[in-house]
């Protein structure tokens, strides 16, 4: 169990992973040994696993993003995940309940490139059929 105190660390840390341990602090309106204690305690116990960059800027204004559900041939489940992991484009991959058993999430620079990416997916073996969704405004991410 995480306290409320966790939790309102872990949406700071969320909102910005780079603020420092004094910032943390102040927003928590705690001390800096406690906001460092907490954080090492979340750590150790795997509730925190690592920190990550979001792009941003150009680099993000000009991706295109599609969310892809993947209806797999069951026997070639595992053949198929490790594919789909070795395109760089496909950022997550999500086993789901439903019409269709994976949605991956594609990130590329153009309609060009996702449209080959869409293509290289469809032609994986293991894959019975996709639909894609194009994003077309996030408004909001956590």
């Amino acid at each position: 169990m995480i306290s409320p105190q966790d939790q309102k660390l872990l949406m700071l840390l969320r909102q910005n992973a780079r603020a420092s341990i004094t910032e943390l602090a102040k927003a928590m309106h705690v001390s800096r040994s406690t906001v460092q204690n907490r954080i090492a305690r979340l750590e150790a116990s795997g509730v925190i696993r690592g920190y990550s960059v979001q792009l941003g800027g150009e680099l993000l204004a000009n991706q295109v993003e599609a969310h892809v559900s993947i209806k797999v041939f069951q026997k070639l489940t595992a053949r198929t995940n490790l594919a789909l992991e070795q395109i760089s484009q496909v950022s997550q991959l999500f086993s789901v309940s439903g019409e269709y058993d994976l949605v991956a999430i594609i990130q590329a620079q153009s309609l060009e490139e996702l449209s080959k990416v869409l293509d290289a997916i469809g032609n994986l073996e293991g894959v019975e059929r996709t639909n894609s969704a194009v994003v077309l405004e996030t408004k909001f991410r956590r």
